[in-house]
């Protein structure tokens, strides 16, 4: 009995041990799995912690500039760029410069520069670069220094910050640092990639694909690149295209309703490159850049971009260089002809349809070529004469006698004259002390014969009588002393007066009027004004607004979105035009048929052509300008043509009109002279 309860006994026993083994050994699966799971959900906590999604944006190709016929001024070529992506730059600041010395290497062996606008010159001993103040401004504030700071300063910051050391020579830490603020100052993010290089060739870029795996970050994109098809066509209009260069100016971008800019855009900064930015530029695209645990897990475009309208010009580009080389050529015969001309070198001609006062044409010399220009700044800028200097749109000078139609004007206009009112001409005219001179003796004369042989003591008279308010009451109606408008930009000049004689710190005298009367004393008027004025002429008082856009096409030029409509700025004649047009144009007629040699002789045409000349007083001595239209009855073209130093510019308006014809072969000046 005692056995079979010592064995009940062990058997219990070895029952409750084994029990609370597996009793253990359950609770501890129990905690096992519980940690496991624990553990994965904050694993999976971690990673959605982790994951971060950025915007990154595609650039719109920017619209084209064409002429009147299609042909491209401006237009774009695809092309590819070095660029950095944040994505998979390193950040350790180390391993990060020896990506970017590679890419230096990579881009020297290929002869290829890369963006650095650092303010501070290349070599040592380092300094500032002359005429960037904003620029060393903004980076002293980009690097949290003070206004003392010098360029030593600002290096240091940057090899501080960026761990630039000695392992680097003296020459590379310098491009480390140019290429560290370049980054800096692009804002280069997950969101904003860098251009480290443009226009790079496909060997390059093959080499680049090649040692992706050893720089991590750099990689290569397609994009558009603007290119210059016609430099030598109205490059001050044109302009050119340039990076943000500030904060500020991105800030401004931004401001103005361009929310989309990147600091890294090309942007217009001058000319119609800059005032059509809102049009030329198009709609950035964006893709969104998925990283999952610092790695990159998805890429996917969320908005396609839009390219910019494809802007088509009035300019003719044939007529616009035979409009350059006509000017040239002249000034070069002078020069060779003319011992008082041997300095000649710079004028301007404006031609206007005078529908509208679109522009046909319009040269300058000194002028450049806008690729010129892109490719040494300096060189072009440090030329003889100021070829940057548009003299169409903002030379400024006194316009002599062509001014004399617009004091006839206000004669007749107001009824201080009528076509038949005269005035004696003795050659000397006394105004209170002082005594004014005519180049003739044209006794008693009217408003059309005094046009045609640009009588002063006339104007003197009709001066005076109007009164130095309504006098300027019609300059300004003929679009005088403030600019026209034209949407690249032009300058108003200033009026004689008063207020500018204050502005100029010159004392006023009562008798400037007189000068005024006759575009002299302190009138300052650009060539595109006098052109604006001969067209309101021929127009009967209706001044139009000069314009360089004819109409709006999409991006590839395949449907026309709008046209440019005529815009009327003024009516000049307030009270009766049938009684002071006919008698202007019919002095100006007058003046065309003064004889002139064979090759510029406008009397011989089988059409009238009415012109007002005039050699105003400059610092040259005197300089030459015509003013006029053609045919006189049905005009087409307005015109002005101006020589600084010059003489008879009058002798161009035969070349102007045939270059029109050669251009226009429907027009009634083609079918005249074909005639002829």
């Amino acid at each position: 009995m005692k056995e079979i309860l010592r064995q009940i006994s062990e058997f219990l026993r070895s029952s409750f041990l084994v029990l609370l083994v597996l009793a253990a050994a359950g609770l501890g699966i129990y905690r096992l799995a519980k940690l496991q799971i624990v553990a994965a959900e904050e694993e999976k906590q971690q990673a959605r912690v982790s994951e971060q999604v950025y915007t990154q944006v595609i650039p719109a190709t920017r619209g084209e500039i064409v002429d009147c016929n299609g042909e491209p001024i401006v237009s774009n070529k695809i092309g590819y760029s070095l660029i950095l992506e944040k994505a998979y730059f390193p950040d350790d600041n180390a391993e990060g410069n020896a990506v970017i010395m590679g890419c230096v290497k990579l881009l020297k062996e290929a002869g290829y520069e890369w963006n650095d606008t650092m303010p501070i010159t290349d070599r040592f001993p380092y300094i500032f670069v002359n005429d960037r103040e904003n620029d060393i401004a903004e980076m002293k504030k980009n690097l949290r220094l003070n206004q003392y700071a010098t360029a030593e300063n600002c290096l240091d910051k940057i090899r501080s910050d960026y761990g630039i050391g000695d392992e680097y020579s003296e020459e590379e830490q310098r491009i480390l640092a140019g290429i560290r603020y370049e980054m800096l100052l692009r804002g280069f993010s997950m969101s904003n990639v860098f251009y480290f290089s443009d226009d790079i060739d496909l060997r390059t870029v093959t080499r680049i694909k090649e040692l992706r795996v050893t720089l991590p970050g750099i990689n290569v994109t397609e994009n558009a690149i603007r290119t210059v098809e016609n430099g030598k066509v109205i490059p001050h209009e044109i302009g050119y295209v340039g990076p943000i260069y500030s904060q500020e100016e991105y800030n401004e971008l931004k401001a103005n309703g361009h929310d989309d800019y990147t600091l890294s855009d090309q942007v217009g900064k001058t000319g119609l490159e800059s005032a059509c930015e809102a049009d030329l530029r198009g709609f950035n695209g964006k893709k969104e850049i998925t990283v999952t645990n610092g790695e990159v897990s998805s890429t996917v475009i969320t908005q396609e971009p839009v390219g910019g309208k494809t802007i088509q010009l009035t300019v003719n580009s044939k007529m616009q260089m035979q409009m350059q080389d006509h000017l040239e050529n002249y000034c070069k015969l002078l020069r060779e002809t003319d011992a008082q001309c041997r300095d000649l070198n710079a004028g301007a001609i404006v031609v206007l349809d005078t529908k509208d006062n679109a522009v046909l044409s319009m040269a300058t010399s000194p002028t450049y070529d806008l690729s010129d220009l892109l490719e040494d700044y300096s060189a072009v800028a440090e030329q003889d004469n100021f070829p940057l200097i548009n003299r169409a749109t903002d030379g400024l000078y006194r316009p002599g006698s062509t001014f004399k139609p617009v004091t006839a004007t206000a004669g007749l206009d107001s009824g201080i004259i009528n076509a038949n009112s005269t005035f004696y001409c003795d050659t000397n005219f006394t105004y209170i002390d002082h005594t004014f001179h005519c180049t003739g003796y044209h006794e008693s004369i009217n408003v059309s014969s005094a046009i045609t042989v640009s009588c002063n003591i006339f104007f003197y008279e009709l001066g005076i009588r109007l009164g130095l308010d309504r006098l300027m009451e019609y300059e300004r109606l003929y679009g005088l002393g403030s600019p026209l408008g034209l949407e690249s930009g032009d300058s108003g000049g200033y009026l004689a007066c008063p207020e500018t004689f204050e502005r100029l710190g010159i004392q006023w005298y009562v008798g400037e009027l007189t000068q005024a009367a006759i575009g002299q004393s302190e009138v300052q008027v650009t060539p595109l004004q006098m052109a604006t004025v001969a067209s309101t002429i021929a127009n009967n008082g209706q001044r139009w607004k000069p314009h360089l856009i004819q109409s709006y096409w999409n991006n590839i030029m395949t449907e026309q979105l709008s046209v440019k409509a005529p815009e009327l700025s003024a009516q000049v004649a307030q009270n009766n035009a049938d009684e002071v047009y006919p008698y202007i144009k019919a002095g100006m007629v007058g003046a065309a048929e003064v004889p002139m040699l064979p090759e510029y002789d406008l009397s011989s045409l089988p059409f009238d052509v009415a012109i007002k000349t005039g050699t105003p007083q400059s610092p040259r001595g005197t300089d030459s300008f015509v003013i006029g239209f053609a045919p006189a009855d049905k005009p087409e073209i307005a015109f002005c043509a101006m020589l600084e130093g010059g003489k008879n510019a009058k002798c161009m308006v035969r070349g102007i009109l045939e270059s029109y014809a050669a251009n226009y072969p429907r027009s009634q000046i083609a079918r005249g002279l074909k005639k002829k």
